[in-house]
């Protein structure tokens, strides 16, 4: 079995457990359970196989009878924590500095799962426990409030405290049996994780948009930003020091920039997220992890992107300004919000203007441009009427367009993603960017048709990331449109007034028309009149 196929047979398994034992609970509440189990699975097995190098000989066997890592109690390094009390403190040094995390024995997964299968009554207790030890003690760097969504008091699992404890046996203990007999390394865990991020968003309806970005698209986005900015036909890039997604959701964007350039033989230094739903935050910092990711690789910061709350985005010292090499962004669309006098004058958008307060789209778009490197590439998920609205988004596309910082506009097809129905679009700017012109991609016509969804198939991300790349020109789908065209349009990027997806019109020569029928009309008379000489001599009535 590949590994697609098994993490999806994962996510599928995982999928059905939910659905079966979810009850009453709506499906986002059951998400961040689920999930929440499966990063401590993740951390626990991760660990042992650390433990089990870094002690080597001294790690000791396993007395159990069982043969699924998911049920070996006690786990081993519980045995060593007993024979070596004196030995723990250098251990744990040791781990932190090779896996950056430890994690007491008594709160490893199996031995959850034993209390799980046993109905025993400490699970509860147990769990809230070691839950708060990872969220303060495990990593060096805090990750406070990781759980703080998972309500384990929460009436939804049950009235009394043994109520509750109950569920929890039965949930984690379907879990662990329905995990167990698959493989325990990072891709296929972490991959699933993203899998079932995926099938709970596309079971929650319109508001799971909000913290997940199909891959299709998300894969579209990766592959244009890990190009070269100058020269993309060059491929992509051997390094990006920094990379951001200001508007992350569960992270998976940045994930996929990481996995693209990595495919690649490329490295990514830093990556560098902003989430403002607690709930999103916490599983864009879980899946960071589980993807195998070291805590001092990655910066995911909660707060809220358009009043500009992190520290590291707000250095007036422009010297000490960070940037980016490659931005991504899903934002909400066209968001209501607030901007004001004090926004007016903010660096971000100071010399663009605002955004009108029934749409942020733009001021999302601003606030990333600004930290964009001059050697770098932005792209970005849109509603279409960025593209033609008037007023002051007119006013902000016009000034993009003169200071040449729009690259390509890529019209994608309707129904891909779970928030919206409506066609979006993806913008790619750049600051310093070589030709004059500005590529229009209309792929709106190039999908695969579903009952609930569309989707895109490799071959027509292929067909888009190509023609960005080699800035192709494609009869009904691309064109490079020079400014002196966009201008003449009142500055308006809407596609299909420079990229027509309309069939042409079959042309009808009407002079050749006229002497076929001129031709039919004298051979229809010359026999006419033939025939007229027959019926002449027969005595019978002519044709007129």
């Amino acid at each position: 079995m590949t590994q697609k196929e098994q993490y999806k047979k994962l996510g599928d398994a995982l999928w059905d457990i939910a659905n079966d034992l979810r009850g009453a609970m709506n499906a986002d509440d059951f998400r961040d359970y689920m999930l929440s189990f499966l990063f401590l699975r993740y951390l626990s097995f991760n660990y042992e196989e650390a433990a089990k190098k870094e002690l080597g000989k001294d790690y000791p066997k396993s007395s159990s009878m069982e043969g699924r890592a998911d049920f070996v109690v006690p786990p081993p390094l519980e045995i060593w924590y007993d024979e070596n009390q004196e030995d723990i403190e250098e251990f744990e040094k040791q781990m932190r500095r090779k896996v950056h995390y430890v994690i007491k024995p008594k709160y490893l997964w199996s031995n959850v799962t034993e209390l799980a299968r046993t109905q025993n009554g400490d699970l509860l207790e147990t769990l809230q426990k070691g839950f708060r030890y990872i969220e303060n003690d495990s990593f060096e760097s805090s990750f406070k409030g990781l759980f703080s969504e998972i309500n384990l008091n929460s009436e939804k699992l049950g009235k009394t405290p043994k109520e509750r404890n109950d569920k929890l046996c039965k949930v984690i203990t379907k879990i662990a049996e329905g995990i167990a007999d698959f493989s325990t390394d990072t891709d296929t865990l972490g991959d699933a994780y993203e899998y079932l991020i995926g099938k709970f968003a596309a079971g929650s309806g319109k508001k799971a948009g909000e913290f997940y970005t199909p891959q299709q698209i998300s894969t579209i986005l990766s592959r244009i930003v890990i190009l070269d900015t100058q020269d993309p036909v060059r491929g992509p890039k051997s390094k990006l020091d920094k990379v951001l997604d200001f508007a992350c959701g569960s992270g998976s964007l940045l994930l996929n920039v990481k996995k693209q350039l990595r495919d690649n033989k490329g490295t990514i230094g830093k990556i560098y997220g902003q989430e403002k739903n607690v709930t999103t935050y916490n599983l864009a910092r879980m899946n960071m992890l589980l993807h195998g990711m070291k805590d001092t690789e990655f910066e995911i910061f909660h707060g809220d992107t358009l009043l500009n709350q992190w520290d590291i985005l707000n250095e007036m010292n422009p010297s000490k300004k960070i940037e980016f090499d490659a931005i991504v962004a899903n934002p909400p669309f066209s968001l209501r919000w607030e901007p004001n006098d004090t926004l007016a004058e903010d660096f971000r958008f100071k010399s663009h203007g605002l955004a009108p307060k029934s749409a942020a789209d733009f001021a999302f778009l601003l606030h990333g441009f600004h930290f964009l490197a001059k050697e770098g590439t932005m792209a970005i998920i849109l509603p279409h009427g960025v593209l033609f609205r008037g007023g002051a988004e007119e006013r902000i596309r016009t000034k993009l367009l003169k200071d040449n910082n729009i690259d390509t506009v890529i019209g994608l097809p309707s129904n891909l993603f779970y928030s919206t129905g409506i066609p979006v679009c993806i913008l790619v700017l750049k600051k310093c960017k070589k030709e004059d012109d500005v590529l229009f991609i209309n792929a709106s016509e190039y999908y695969e048709k579903g009952k609930r969804q569309n989707s895109l198939e490799d071959k027509h991300i292929n067909k888009i990331v190509e023609t960005y790349q080699f800035r192709n020109e494609i009869e009904r789908y691309s064109r490079k449109v020079s400014m002196e065209e966009i201008e003449k349009n009142g500055y308006n990027l809407n596609i299909s007034r420079y990229v027509s997806i309309s069939e042409d019109e079959v042309q009808i020569d009407l002079k050749e028309v006229n002497e076929k029928l001129t031709s039919i009309n004298e051979k229809i008379k010359t026999n006419t009149d033939k025939h007229n000489e027959f019926l002449k001599e027969l005595g019978l009535p002519l044709i007129i």
